[in-house]
């Protein structure tokens, strides 16, 4: 039996109708894991609002995907981070706080989100006043040490460590008894020269190819008047290949900051 032209478009029509009721399955919005594997390629190609648009897109497919919501949480710090708008900033490291401590909730006997909530936490306060940064002072610390006490060798874990006994050492004497004596913090007591150096070399020595360890490694040996190592870990910053959003940046902070140590 022949069908007329008009007939057989008739019939492409219906079966288009048919394949436009099945398309909102095919068209749904992609899934957390599809979204996850998206911000993972722009997280490698250094694209970071990229990778967190994705990773926040999978947290809104699946609002307890913990891998989607440190990841979040890791591209948030990284862009808040040299984000020349304060009120941007500001959201971006609240949002990281959020994301993070709901990664925390969603599988607490994991490293990564205890150690995303560190660093978010102590990114946010190094934005903040001097007396506002004591007030993160002991959440930043028991975060870290929290994620080390699961993975002894985490990498972002030692790095906020030794960040954090470099940045309490830096504050004045006035700012830390003031902490000491009347916002209750005692735990900067704990803050010491030996564990800034000590865990900075270790996040370098876990995680070689990392900019950002060999910076604040840098940092610390400068403060501690070692120039020649100091030089060293600038080099190694200068010279290193960028695998990270911030790297270039890091990169013009060490060729600034090594003239001081020459």
């Amino acid at each position: 039996m022949f069908i007329s032209f008009a007939a057989s478009r008739r019939l492409l029509g219906a079966l288009g109708l048919v394949t436009l009721g099945l398309a909102p399955e095919r068209l749904m919005a992609q899934t957390a894991a599809e979204h996850i594997a998206l911000g993972d390629k722009a997280h490698l190609a250094m694209n970071a609002p990229s990778a967190l648009h994705h990773y926040e897109e999978a947290i809104k497919a699946d609002p307890k995907a913990y891998e989607a919501l440190w990841k979040a949480t890791r591209e948030a710090v990284d862009v808040g981070e040299y984000n020349p708008d304060d009120k941007e900033r500001e959201r971006l490291y609240s949002v990281a706080e959020l994301y993070a401590r709901r990664a925390v909730e969603a599988n607490p006997a994991d490293a990564e989100g205890h150690a995303q909530l560190a660093r978010a936490l102590g990114r946010k306060a190094l934005s903040l006043g001097k007396r506002d940064q004591v007030k993160y002072a002991g959440i930043v610390r028991s975060s870290a040490l929290d994620a080390l006490k699961i993975d002894p060798k985490h990498p972002a874990a030692l790095h906020v460590m030794g960040k954090w006994n470099y940045e309490i050492l830096r504050l004045s004497g006035i700012t830390r008894f003031m902490a000491k004596t009347f916002l209750g913090g005692k735990v900067f007591d704990s803050a010491n020269w030996d564990d800034a150096q000590r865990y900075m070399e270790e996040s370098t020595a876990v995680e070689p190819g990392s900019l950002v360890h060999h910076l604040d490694l840098a940092r610390v040996y400068a403060a501690r008047g070692d120039k020649e190592k100091a030089r060293e870990q600038y080099e190694a910053v200068i010279k290193g290949t960028p695998t990270d959003y911030n790297d270039k940046k890091y990169q013009a902070e060490a060729a600034d900051e090594i003239k001081d140590v020459r």
